[in-house]
């Protein structure tokens, strides 16, 4: 019976990772399986920490104990056992690497097919003069010497000197002893038997004359064939035929062009690469730009004076060091300006010798120590700029590195103007487009140009024999991406650039690529970021995945892709402890008949997020950001109206995220908080002064460590630690608030420093963490678990979810109040200390609404949420507009970047990006 079992389904049983309780299900394989629930009901617990950990899990173990030490030791999951598992997949939103030298190109290996392209079948050209570079044979150079017209006169030469000083004695020797008998020194030729006495302080051009004849039907053709060789061998590769009456010709064995005197080898991959030092741009080693000094970070505010420390790049602590204090104000007295003026008041001139030295001018340094002595000196003043670069480059500290780096911004590099590539790579074309050029134009784009290519009689038929498998596999991993919606997206864009969603959709259309069948794909959200009128092609994908043999399980909110699944399995019935059971399981049908499964509901229509009675006016003031150009922005101007919910809308990659977070955040984050991030580029932003902040409310963790909670977060730990110091037996005691503080010592237990959790490594066996002996998982020692407020320890309480510890410090409104915020946004079912590393995606950012919310508002905030519903289910969502309409309530403002149709409907002004995406 289980052999059948295993033919079928995925049998789960006993599954008990974090808040599952003992799940059992059944998952059909080789099926399109959406696995959904409200925010924290499991999904991700059962869908990627048991069914994919053991899958993955297993296959490890069967590897051999050499193998397995170089793999990461896996944990087995809470789970009594699993049938059916195929080898297991993973397209998670975590993946998105921060490597700068890595692009969709490189990701996606479709620049890898383009540098071999270009390799073959490329046309190299010289980046001097732009003249096209031709190898040839010396048969080749030959038959176009035989070709010349009938009864030409010509010369053949072996060019052994171009353009050099000297008196090249060691040329003319070399010229005897081969045999020769003549050479063309600066033009005119002359006998070797002759003296030479060559200016060694001028140009030279000296030719070896290898032979002389009349083209015509008596010509021996190996005659010429020989004096090719002969002078091919004296030149390192170069003939020169000078043709009397005519012009001379020069013919190359090598790609080199023989005017500049330019050379670049053999064409290989590795040319194109720019990870390469092969192909890598020299200046910037391939990365495309170059970290420099920027002028306005270094004096951020010029309305301050040097005295003042406003140059902050030399500055400690707000004031200048001493040492360059010295040098600042003696060269002050040297070129007379006032060191106590504002910095916006000295000259122009004066200013950019701050910056960027004196150059060969020396100045007097006066400069007295801690300890009263003065030295003097004279010396070149190296500038602010020169110095910050100069040690940047030298210093082998990787602290002062990252201080000097707060003063540096990226620019393009100046050498390949962003490009990445040598010049040599950059002068080989195919159809007149460099690889660079290729690699800058959209996806969709760039799927016409290999289909033009192949189609429209571009290449010789010797090429297209070349490149037609080539193009094949390009043209294929293009249509892939253009299936998941990623048409707008450049091959030359930067990994770390893309959004979660992006980054999931590149590796869902790689797996693609690849062929596999009878995997087991696990995929969490791919519809993030996916304007809906692009679900249909992700669907197509997704199917597609499935029909070869694959089963495709989904953590999904999406509607489109619910209805589109073959089985659903809907977690719930809530949150946290409330949740980790399965609410129903079966066809979206069956799951829409279930009265208990609140997912069922809303897509049969039963429940549903209403439109609003009415729509709130605008308070009269607004935010108008000018001249928006940063990305594919056309130089845009747009009106943002404040004191309403405004929605911006748009398909993936119409510039949405460019204008909101690149340019209105960042440049609100540098006017309020002195961010040192700079802004995308646009002429002016106009109504700041109508705000008195801004707050940018995402997705990511709350913490990175399991020390990070929701207790720490929203200040709540601080003055329930102040509480537990107040009573009366902690008072006899003498104990402060850190000794109820789990990160320092005094009050935590040492034996495990405050983790709870012992961690011993097995070896082979993946590590295991066992809770502590000596305070039992409670963190704390002995002494302060005794200090007891109404009857609950400090451990206990961290414990408590929301709700409880609500209901426990009801009397003292400085904790409730912060803890009725996280209960009113729909988070009373976690914990106080439950670690941040715990909290999904939707309930940390809750946990960043909920402390906003608790704050005195000042009604003159800017909330700004980038696609907040990710994660969310349709129940999560309804919780989540109420937040946000008790924020505008409030008085303040709240622009929200989503493609949820729910929230879309419900916001007071809509802005519509588009019409297409990228150009």
């Amino acid at each position: 019976m289980a052999s059948s079992g295993l033919a079928k389904n995925i049998i789960v049983k006993g599954a008990r990772e974090h808040n599952l309780k003992n799940v059992d299900v059944i998952i059909p394989r080789n099926k399109l399986v959406v696995i959904t629930g409200v925010s924290g009901s499991g999904k991700s617990s059962l869908a990627f920490d048991t069914i994919y950990a053991e899958g993955q899990r297993r296959y490890v173990e069967s590897l051999s104990s050499y193998a397995r030490q170089f793999l990461g030791r896996m944990d087995k999951p809470e789970v009594d056992y699993i049938e059916g598992l195929s080898p297991a997949i993973s397209i998670d939103q975590k993946g998105t690497s921060h490597n700068p030298r890595s692009t969709v190109g490189t990701v996606t290996e479709i620049y890898d097919y383009l540098r071999l392209l270009f390799a073959r079948i490329g046309t190299p050209h010289c980046y001097k003069c732009g003249r096209v570079i031709q190898k040839q044979t010396v048969q080749q150079i030959a038959d176009s010497i035989l070709s010349l017209p009938e009864e030409s006169k010509i010369q053949i030469l072996a060019p052994v000197v171009r353009r050099r000083k000297g008196e090249h004695k060691e040329v003319f020797e070399s010229a005897r002893r081969a045999g020769f008998v003549r050479v063309r020194v600066n033009g005119e030729t002359r006998d070797l038997s002759e003296t030479f006495d060559l200016d060694k302080q001028k140009w030279h051009n000296i030719d070896v004359v290898v032979d002389r004849l009349v083209i015509n039907s008596d010509v021996d053709s190996g005659r010429v064939t020989e004096s090719a060789e002969a002078a091919l061998s004296q030149s390192d590769g170069l003939v020169m035929v000078d043709v009397q009456g005519g012009d001379e010709l020069i013919f190359s064995e090598d790609f080199a062009c023989v005017h500049c005197n330019v050379g670049l080898g053999e064409l290989e991959p590795r040319t194109f690469s720019f990870n390469n030092p092969h192909g890598a741009c020299n200046t910037c080693t391939g990365l495309g730009f170059k970290l420099v000094v920027d002028p306005d970070l270094v004096i951020p505010d010029k309305s301050r004076s040097i005295t003042d420390g406003g140059i902050v790049g030399w500055a400690r602590s707000g004031s200048m060091s001493p040492w360059y204090s010295s040098q600042l104000l003696s060269l002050a007295d040297s070129i007379g300006f006032d060191p106590d003026v504002p910095i916006n008041k000295l000259t122009e001139d004066h200013l950019n010798i701050i910056l960027n030295g004196t150059g060969s001018k020396r100045i007097q340094v006066n400069h007295k120590t801690r300890r009263g002595r003065t030295y003097r000196w004279r010396t070149k003043f190296e500038g602010v700029i020169n110095n910050l670069e100069r040690r940047h480059t030298e210093t082998e500290s990787e602290s002062v590195r990252k201080e000097i780096e707060r003063y540096m911004t990226s620019l393009p590099c100046q050498s390949c103007q962003g490009q990445r590539l040598r010049p040599e790579a950059l002068a080989v074309t195919i159809n007149e487009s460099t690889i660079m050029n290729v690699t800058e134009l959209s996806i969709r784009a760039c799927y016409q140009w290999t289909i033009d290519l192949s189609d429209n009689a571009v290449l010789t038929d010797r090429q297209l024999s070349i490149a037609s498998q080539i193009l094949k596999e390009i043209s294929a991993r293009l249509e892939f991406l253009l299936n998941v919606g990623l048409d707008y997206l450049t091959l030359s864009r930067t990994a770390s650039t893309l959004s979660g969603g992006e980054a999931q959709r590149i590796r869902l259309a790689t797996q693609i690529g690849s062929g596999l069948m009878g995997v087991l794909y696990v995929c969490d959200e791919p519809s993030i970021g996916l304007h809906p009128a692009d679900d249909d092609r992700l669907i197509n994908t997704l199917k597609g995945l499935r029909d070869v043999g694959n089963t495709v399980l989904i953590v999904e909110h999406d509607e489109a892709i619910m209805r589109a699944a073959d089985h659903i399995v809907d977690l719930g019935p809530g949150a946290g402890e409330h949740g980790g059971q399965i609410v129903a399981s079966g066809t979206p049908k069956k799951v829409m008949s279930n009265t208990k499964s609140l997912t069922g509901q809303y897509l049969s229509g039963k429940k549903k997020i209403a439109i609003p009675t009415h729509r709130r006016t605008t308070n009269g003031s607004s935010i108008t950001i000018k001249g928006a150009s940063q990305n594919n922005l056309k130089n845009i101007d747009i009106e943002i109206p404040l004191g309403i919910f405004v929605c911006i809308t748009g398909v993936s990659g119409s510039g949405k995220s460019t204008l909101i977070n690149e340019i209105l955040h960042k440049k609100l984050a540098q006017h309020f908080y002195g961010s040192r991030d700079r802004p995308g580029s646009f002429e002016e932003i106009d109504g700041i002064d109508n705000l008195d902040k801004v707050v940018n409310i995402d997705q990511s963790p709350i913490g990175r460590t399991p020390r990070s909670n929701p207790a720490t977060y929203t200040g709540t730990f601080t003055p329930i630690r102040e509480l537990f110091s107040q009573v009366p037996e902690a008072r006899s005691r003498g104990y402060k608030p850190g000794r109820f503080s789990f990160n320092v010592k005094g009050g935590r237990c040492e034996a495990c420093s405050g983790d709870g959790q012992i961690n011993i490594e097995m070896q082979f066996l993946p590590d295991v963490s066992v809770p502590c002996e000596e305070c039992d998982g409670n963190r704390y020692n002995r002494e302060a678990l005794e200090i007891l407020y109404r009857g609950f320890s400090i451990a206990d309480v961290l414990s408590m979810t929301v709700t409880e510890a609500v209901e426990l410090f009801s009397n003292i409104p400085r904790i409730s109040n912060k803890l009725q915020t996280l209960k009113d946004v729909g988070l009373g079912y976690i914990k106080l200390g439950q670690p941040a590393t715990q909290l999904s995606g939707g309930e940390a950012q809750r946990v960043k609404l909920a402390t906003e919310l608790s704050k005195r508002a000042t009604g003159q905030t800017l909330y700004i949420l980038d696609e907040p519903t990710t994660g969310l289910s349709f129940e999560d969502c309804a919780h989540l507009l109420k937040v946000m309409h008790r924020l505008v309530d409030s008085g303040n403002s709240v622009v929200l970047i989503e493609h949820h149709l729910d929230l879309i409907k419900n916001a007071d002004w809509l802005i519509d990006m588009g019409p297409g995406a990228g150009d």
